[in-house]
């Protein structure tokens, strides 16, 4: 706590948020050092693979963009792709001379998740930069056999190729597999880098297109579309379990005074809420990890299954945080069967959150290869990136304008946020970023305020986003909260089952419209942490799931 207007509260909160918060953070920013894609398919026992496209200067430039125009001109047949399309990438039509073309409809089914290497495009300055490769974290010397995103150049032609590498982990550590690098001179370039993408089984469409070229030899790339997922089994309804709170006791719950909006930070038009604002369950963090310490990823008919029951309990919303293990293709194809939204994210997980950094240039590639605008409800760039100490407050208001941009010109008009502590908000000068998000976003966990009981976290909850909310003067929403059913006591917040019911019930009651909790599963993978919670913040079970 660094603001002024938070000393009064400040020998209560010592105690409980402020003294244990810095290992709950660390315990959450190892889900992200622990991503992985399917790793039991590419790696023997004993290691995590983390697919990391790490993107940086290349010589490989998509061909311009095709000019419409209204002069009349002579049809001409379909060009030829340059490869048969055996996977649902854009397919690339080579157009020789000026002339309308057609491209007649094309059809691909999958029937199981293939993997294969395409190509995305990000922004570099000049100077040295590594690109592809996969980076690894291995806990004792292990044997890698991993497959990695490259180039290779035949006959003045670049393409983009998979291969497959056999490496040595001398001892626990991590590891950049297979990675090149390169060089450029000019001071800022829009490239394209190999990346590996993985498809999940259906039926992909093309649709027919009839466009006007006036270039020789330009490239029209057709994209596909999944028009028709793989159905997974079907899921029974549940009723979520109402559960009330025990008989009422005076309690004091110990909130942190609304600071007064910055004069610096104009207040903005109201934004349209989120969600659908009817009920009180909104929704619901989900990360496709596997709940037994090493079982990496979930496959798509797992994450189909976990998607539907959240979305039969009530929930209009999936929170993630990144885009890694599937979690584009597989979730983002589960909440269109489910009929639910999606908040998606940019993690930033290191000091420095430059918009140079080849983690965020790999999240926002795969977004925009997605291209799902209409599953999206929220994008949150940065998650306690300021509390972490990863950005400073001009370096993140400099990145959410870079994503804003980026995704922008790929088709997203909705709208953005950053989310963070409460001391995060008040205890620095936050108007730079006031101006460049549409609402205002916190974490805010009751447990780990020594004051608050489980009977009082909704009160808490909605206390601490009452703040945030007033230092934007912009609507506000909470991105993560919840309550763990295993740990040790901070004051009187208890961990256990009946506490962790009575709790998410009052902040449901509370805030339930606005509120994300924390999380769909326990994360058995995780560190006890010094709180020993840290495992044990899965909530299906309270909400009938």
């Amino acid at each position: 706590m660094k603001a002024a207007s938070v000393a009064a509260a400040a020998a209560v909160l010592a105690g409980g948020v402020t003294a244990h918060r810095a290992n709950h953070r660390q315990a959450h920013q190892g889900l992200f050092e622990k991503r992985g894609h399917n790793e039991s398919e590419i790696c023997v026992p004993g290691c995590t693979t983390i697919w990391t496209t790490i993107t940086g200067s290349a010589g490989l430039y998509f061909p311009p963009t095709p000019t419409s125009t209204s002069v009349p001109v002579t049809t001409k047949p379909p060009a030829t792709s340059s490869a048969a399309a055996i996977v649902p990438t854009p397919i690339p039509q080579v157009c020789p001379t000026p002339g309308t073309y057609t491209f007649p409809a094309t059809t691909i089914v999958l029937t199981e998740t293939t993997t294969v290497c395409g190509a995305s495009t990000t922004e570099v300055p000049s100077g040295t930069h590594t690109l592809g490769g996969v980076t690894t974290v291995v806990e004792t010397a292990t044997t890698v056999v991993c497959p990695y995103a490259t180039t290779k150049t035949e006959g003045g032609v670049v393409t983009s190729v998979i291969e497959t590498t056999t490496y040595v982990c001398p001892s626990a550590g991590t590891y950049t597999i297979a990675p090149i690098t390169t060089t450029v001179t000019e001071s800022l370039a829009t490239v394209a880098v190999p990346v590996v993408s993985t498809f999940v089984p259906g039926t992909y469409t093309a649709p027919a297109v009839v466009t006007t070229v006036t270039v020789t030899n330009t490239v029209v790339y057709c994209p596909f579309a999944l028009s028709q997922a793989v159905p997974a089994p079907t899921v029974a309804a549940f009723t979520a379990a109402e559960v009330a709170p025990p008989a009422a006791t005076p309690t004091t719950v110990a909130v942190v005074a609304a600071p007064s909006p910055s004069a610096a930070a104009p207040k903005k038009p109201s934004t349209a809420p989120l969600g659908v604002q009817a009920g009180n369950k909104w929704a619901m963090t989900y990360t496709p990890y596997g709940t037994v310490p090493g079982s990496g990823c979930k496959g798509p008919a797992e994450v189909m299954s976990d998607i539907k029951k959240i979305a039969a309990a009530g929930f209009t919303t999936i929170r993630v945080y990144s885009t890694d293990c599937d979690t584009l293709p597989n979730v983002g194809a589960a909440a269109e069967a489910a009929g639910v939204k999606l908040i998606i994210g940019i993690f930033i997980g290191n000091v420095g959150c430059d918009n140079a950094s080849p983690d965020v240039a790999e999240q926002i590639a795969a977004l925009k290869a997605w291209a799902r605008w209409d599953l999206v409800e929220l994008c949150v760039v940065g998650n306690e990136a300021l509390f972490n100490g990863f950005c400073s407050v001009g370096q993140l208001k400099d990145l959410i304008e870079h994503t804003k941009a980026e995704l922008g010109s790929a088709g997203y008009k909705g709208p953005y946020t950053t989310t963070d502590v409460v001391s995060a908000w008040v205890g620095n000068d936050v108007s730079s970023i006031c101006g460049v998000i549409d609402v205002v976003a916190c974490n805010a966990h009751a447990y780990f305020n020594a004051a608050t009981p489980p009977s009082g976290a909704g009160a808490f909850v909605a206390g601490q986003l009452a703040i945030v909310e007033g230092v934007c003067g912009l609507p506000g929403y909470v991105m993560e909260t919840g309550w763990p059913t295993q740990g040790n006591c901070i004051g009187v917040a208890c961990p256990g089952e009946e506490q962790q019911k009575v709790a998410l019930v009052s902040i449901k009651e509370a805030l339930g419209e606005k509120a994300v909790f924390f999380s769909f599963t326990d994360d058995a993978w995780k560190k006890p942490g010094e709180c020993g919670c840290e495992q044990h913040w899965g909530s299906a079970k309270v909400f009938g799931i």
